[in-house]
């Protein structure tokens, strides 16, 4: 069954057990109200008759009284609690002893009499003085309020059948606007998983199905960005394993044909070595970004103070600027400590360091510091800076500036800052090349 078929049902079911539950407590609640309605009315005629017996009570205003009786369809019991009699001038004397006999009259708090199978409503009303114990019992047959009952009721379902048809009409305008936004979102999830992002098209819908639907349109970019940087990861990766391997094995087949004499072979050689070396690096950095991107588990996270791993990266990269003659700063203001994997950290941190003195022409700057309850991480040098059009693909794999080797070392600083809890950026620096920034939130 179709959601709307669902939502249909159960609003309709859910509609017919509501008025089911309010009929019958406006029915049952009905009949209450009209017999106290009725009470209040027979006690207003009960005072009359009481006031019109007490001021002349003679064979003509009994007869008159009866003849009153008649017209309202009441009967009265005259009844005289000190002594347990009842008598009425308008009922036989059999029917009063019926009455009597099947009711207690001395029951003052009973609101219904039976008798042959007929219920009354009853209204007493006490003679004065009250030390008389004479009480005037008026009675109407309750079928005249059960027919009032029955025809109000009667009005109510009509009234009700119309508005829960007017419901479900509605109920079925609603829903159908309610779920077409969920098809056609259905539609489009099935164009995702045919991979055929470029017809995906926006949904109108509001509340929590625009949350949805947005949602499930980030998701599809993303998803097509993903697909589009693997494919492009394999093709660039494919490149840069082919070049050095098509190095190998043309100098490996020139020596194996003895083209190159005893020099060029030597130094064929020490190309072919170098080449392996280069493709054994290539390798290696993309299995550690695969490991990176996809296994957590490689983390080991500990709290440490950065003050330890700028030693380090000053230590492997100071032969390096001398070699080149770079002018290597670096500062740790205060003690900042982060939560990370300090083999991994040094390793980006290095990435980036080995990445600015490549570039640098004369100085490399690097800081770190705790400022507004986040720890920086700067790393500057002086040199071109990355070109605007590759600032948005700088650390995507492969993605290589000028002078860049493998292309993958900014890949993998990325990778090991952000399941660092880290973010990093590129910027121009003020003393001329790149800038980059590492943000660490503290707890």
């Amino acid at each position: 069954m179709k959601l709307q078929s669902q939502l249909n049902v159960a609003f309709t079911t859910l509609l017919f057990v509501i008025m089911a539950i309010t009929g019958y407590v406006i029915y049952s609640l009905l009949l209450d109200l009209l017999i106290q309605d009725e009470q209040r009315q027979l006690k207003q005629k009960g005072d009359l008759i009481v006031d019109v017996l007490n001021d002349q009570y003679d064979s003509t205003s009994v007869e008159n009284l009866n003849s009153l009786l008649e017209d309202q369809g009441l009967q009265m019991f005259i009844y005289d609690r000190n002594q347990d009699v009842a008598v009425s001038p308008s009922l036989p004397d059999s029917v009063v002893a019926g009455f009597f006999k099947k009711n207690d009259f001395s029951d003052t708090n009973k609101a219904l009499w039976e008798y042959k199978g007929s219920k009354f409503v009853t209204s007493r009303i006490i003679f004065r003085p009250e030390s008389t114990g004479v009480e005037l019992i008026l009675l109407t047959p309750l079928s005249d309020l059960e027919l009032v009952q029955q025809s109000f009721f009667f009005r109510l379902l009509i009234v009700f059948f119309i508005g829960g048809a007017i419901a479900i009409i509605l109920s079925y305008f609603f829903t159908r606007k309610l779920v077409t936004p969920l098809s056609q979102l259905k539609k489009q999830l099935k164009k995702i998983e045919k991979r055929q992002f470029h017809s995906i098209k926006r949904i109108k819908a509001t509340g929590e199905i625009k949350e949805v639907e947005q949602s499930v349109y980030d998701m599809a970019q993303e998803l097509e960005r993903y697909i589009n940087s693997q494919q492009t990861f394999f093709q660039n990766a494919s490149h840069e394993l082919k070049t050095p391997l098509m190095t190998i094995q043309g100098y490996a087949e020139g020596i194996r044909d003895h083209i190159f004499d005893a020099e060029e072979e030597e130094k064929g050689l020490e190309m072919m070595v170098t080449e392996v070396n280069r493709l054994k690096k290539i390798i290696n950095e993309m299995i550690l970004l695969a490991k990176l991107d996809s296994e957590p588990d490689v983390f080991t996270p500990e709290r440490f103070q950065l003050k330890q791993i700028m030693e380090q990266v000053v230590d492997r990269a100071l032969p390096i600027v001398n070699e080149q003659g770079i002018e290597l700063k670096h500062t740790v203001t205060g003690s900042p400590e982060i939560t990370a994997d300090a083999e991994k950290m040094l390793r980006a941190l290095l990435n980036l360091t080995f990445n600015a003195i490549r570039h640098a022409h004369q100085q490399v700057q690097i800081e770190m510091k705790k400022e507004n309850k986040k720890v920086l991480i700067r790393i500057e040098d002086d040199g071109e800076g990355v070109p605007e059009d590759l600032i948005p693909h700088i650390f995507h794999r492969f993605v290589k500036g000028k002078g860049g080797e493998t292309g993958l070392g900014l890949a993998i600083a990325r990778a090991i800052i952000e399941q660092s809890n880290g973010k990093i950026s590129v910027g121009r620096s003020e003393l001329g090349g790149a800038k980059f920034e590492i943000v660490f939130g503290t707890k």
